[in-house]
């Protein structure tokens, strides 16, 4: 699908899967734009076609220009803040960044700073783009690798959903104390609140259902440490770290489950994939994030 960005406007050159269909399905069914922000584009006038604005029973043609007004100057919800985060893809849409060790992904109190949403804040002012910062998930300060910003508020709202479907599609890699017995497998246990400590998760029969896919890349005799790649196929707080310590090997550096420090003071885990449906062409993005240095050396 073909779109462009004029001003506040993105003009959209109508694909020929959408002829025939009237511009409220487009917005409802194609994009799944949720009530509040249908309620606001039709208020707004925020949506033309052939540059004129038309009933939303219009139906549209294969060739025309349908155009929605998506860029609206916002004011920063975060401060600012240099350096500006390190790109890993970006359009008129979607950002992702790399996230670097000892981040927050985003301030816990207003006016807050030293977080990867301050710099891609920095970033989006170098830009000349002013909108909010909002990010569609996040990661633990000690995680490095990818993560994904929208750049307004329809992207943000598709790319929320398709979080919420598991349609978001994570890679991570990490390295872990031992040899696993299994080259591959799942771990399909619930995890709940650890009740003897404030931030802990544990695995407990009245948990959330969690279930995490592995597959050993290589292990590394002279250390006993292995390199394992993972997916998830639920979000569930700390669930690799969980996960890899309830089976004896706890993720390098992970003292709240057990890790070992002796090469690492920061637990070994990195997002190293992205994997997702662009929210607005519907073309499919696959984003790498490289190995940050330190796990890079003990390799």
């Amino acid at each position: 699908m073909k779109t462009t960005k004029q001003g506040e406007w993105c003009h959209i050159t109508v694909p020929a899967s959408w002829h025939g269909r009237t511009i409220e399905d487009i917005l409802k069914m194609e994009w799944g734009v949720p009530k509040k922000l249908l309620h606001q584009f039709r208020m707004d006038k925020a949506v033309l076609y052939k540059s004129e604005a038309v009933r939303w029973s219009e139906k549209v043609e294969e060739g025309e220009t349908l155009s929605v007004c998506l860029f609206k100057q916002e004011e920063y919800d975060v401060k600012p803040e240099a350096p500006a985060a390190a790109v890993l893809y970006e359009d008129d849409h979607v950002l992702i960044v790399n996230k670097p060790v000892q981040l927050d992904t985003h301030p816990t109190e207003k006016g807050g700073t030293g977080t990867l949403a301050n710099q891609v804040a920095y970033h989006l002012q170098e830009e000349g783009v002013q909108t909010k910062v909002r990010h569609i998930h996040r990661l633990d300060k000690d995680t490095t690798g990818a993560v994904v910003f929208a750049k307004h508020a329809l992207a943000g709202a598709i790319m929320d959903r398709l979080l919420l479907e598991r349609a978001i599609k994570r890679t991570y890699i990490a390295l872990v104390n031992g040899k696993l017995q299994a080259k591959q497998g799942v771990i399909n246990a619930p995890i709940g609140r650890d009740r003897h400590h404030p931030t802990r998760r544990r695995v407990s029969p009245k948990g959330d259902a969690a279930v995490t896919h592995y597959n050993v890349i290589r292990y590394l005799p002279e250390k006993n440490i292995s390199l394992v790649e993972l997916e998830l196929d639920t979000g569930r707080t700390h669930q690799i770290r969980v996960h890899m310590s309830h089976m004896g090997h706890p993720l390098l550096g992970d003292v709240l489950y057990g890790g070992s420090t002796s090469y690492l003071k920061r637990q070994a885990l990195h997002a190293a994939q992205i994997r997702l449906q662009h929210p607005i062409t519907g073309e499919n993005l696959t984003v790498q994030a490289p190995l940050p240095v330190d796990l890079q050396t003990l390799l």
